[in-house]
This record gives structure tokens, C-alpha cells and sequence, in this order.
């Protein structure tokens, strides 16, 4: 089984991990391929974060692709323009009306800890019918579970499960990632399995959430690549 992590920060500031350290640890971890995001700081450093991550590649052994995260509609409307130009759009969950406009984007891949810093889960029926018809991916972000100091944990978890439990109910996907930004705090694959079986995953449905989620992610990134794409679900046909 192939698994992917599709949510690490590339973070170089003085005592951050560096891309390289990061990548030989998820490699070591079992990881095939996991995704760098960045926040979007203009369409020049694209072609920048490229050629890094092709050289870190090679040295680590993993694949890496190239996410942007949006953390408002502005950032979101300018990355959507640029959709072709990298792998994995992601928006910056939380806020309840930026949740709203992200399941509804067909462009977007991941809504990130949608509950973050909120007294609530961030979703609701309506939500989770647009994600699953959007196909915009649900996180379970284990950073979220691990080191947040503005609520107790058990809400966060509470919160957690009822998103897994609204996804589940409306057939939305459901992607299981680390959101590390130092190489400590990766987790190896099986740990985030247990973690998403314990908050009303199935096991299968858990593992699903790190191989075969992510790789019908990376799937799509490959298709919008292709001259032929037009937008979600419409292409040229010879």
C-alpha cells in the first residue's frame, strides 16, 4: 500500500526544518510521495519551489508535489486562475464562511482542519453535501490533535469526529495528514490510521484516507496538466 502525507509546510525560518531534512524522514517513515505547501507569495517562486523540490526528490528518494494554501477568498480566487501551474490547492480551514466557499470550489483539493480555533466543527449538512460533490477532501490534521493550545483537547477531538461523521454520512472524502512543519512532527503512517480508527473511521476507510484518497488527488493534478483539461469534469474529446 502506497501512502501520502498531502499537508507539510515547506518552512525555512531559523529553527524550522528545511525541505531535505523533512523528505528523508518521511521517506524513512514509508512514505511514496507527500506534498510541500507554501503560502502563496506571488506566481514567481513557482517556478523557484519547482526546481527545489525536483532536486530534493532525487536526493531523498520520495516523490513531492507542489500544494499552495489559500487563507482567505482573495488568495483562493488568484490561485484557482493558476490551478494548472501546480499540483495540490488547499484552503486554510477555520474561518466558517472561507470553509463554505472552499468545499464549493470544484478546484480545490483539501479543506484543512476546518474546525481550527473554533467552538464548533466548522461544518455542517450543507457543507459536507458540497464537498462530496466537489470532491474537495475533509482533513483529519493530527498537528491540530497534537499542539493546540487554545483548546482542550477533547473538544478538538470532538469536533474532528463529527466532521469524520457528517463526511461519512454524505459520501465526502476524507484525507488523513500530518500538517507537520519540522521533521518531528511527521508520524508514520500507522499512526494516523489508528488515530482516524479511533475517531469513527473504519480501518479500511482509515487507510483509504492515506493511500487511495491522496493518490486520486494526485491523479486529478496530473489530468489538469494535460492540454485536453478544460476544468473539473469537462475536457476536449478528439
Amino acid at each position: 500500500m502506497d501512502f501520502y502525507d498531502l499537508h507539510v509546510h515547506s518552512v525555512f525560518s531559523e529553527g524550522k526544518s528545511s525541505i531535505e531534512e523533512i523528505a528523508n524522514i518521511a521517506s524513512r517513515l514509508g512514505y511514496k510521495g507527500m506534498c510541500f505547501s507554501e503560502y502563496f507569495r506571488g506566481r514567481g517562486r513557482i517556478e523557484k519551489l519547482k526546481k527545489m523540490i525536483k532536486r530534493t526528490e532525487n536526493e531523498a528518494g520520495i516523490k513531492i508535489y507542489l500544494g499552495f494554501e489559500a487563507r482567505n477568498s482573495k488568495e483562493l480566487t488568484k490561485l484557482v486562475k493558476l490551478r494548472r501551474e501546480f499540483d495540490v490547492l488547499l484552503v486554510h480551514g477555520g474561518d466558517v464562511d472561507l470553509n463554505r466557499i472552499a468545499v464549493e470550489t470544484p478546484e480545490v483539493d483539501i479543506l484543512t482542519h476546518p474546525e481550527l480555533e473554533r467552538n464548533d466543527s466548522g461544518l455542517d449538512q450543507v457543507s459536507a453535501k458540497f464537498a462530496a460533490k466537489n470532491k474537495v477532501a475533509i482533513e483529519v490534521n493530527f498537528r491540530e490533535i497534537l499542539i493546540n493550545y487554545k483548546k482542550s483537547r477533547s473538544k478538538i477531538l470532538s469536533f474532528i469526529r463529527r466532521n469524520i461523521m457528517l463526511a461519512k454520512k454524505f459520501h465526502a472524502p476524507i484525507i488523513l495528514c500530518s500538517g507537520a512543519v519540522t521533521h518531528w512532527e511527521l508520524k508514520d503512517p500507522y499512526c494516523l490510521i489508528s488515530m482516524a480508527n479511533q475517531l469513527g473511521l473504519e480501518l479500511k476507510e482509515a487507510k483509504d484516507a492515506i493511500s487511495k484518497i491522496p493518490k486520486s488527488i494526485i491523479s486529478q493534478a496530473k489530468e489538469r496538466k494535460n492540454k485536453k483539461w478544460i476544468m473539473p469534469g469537462v475536457k476536449v474529446v478528439e
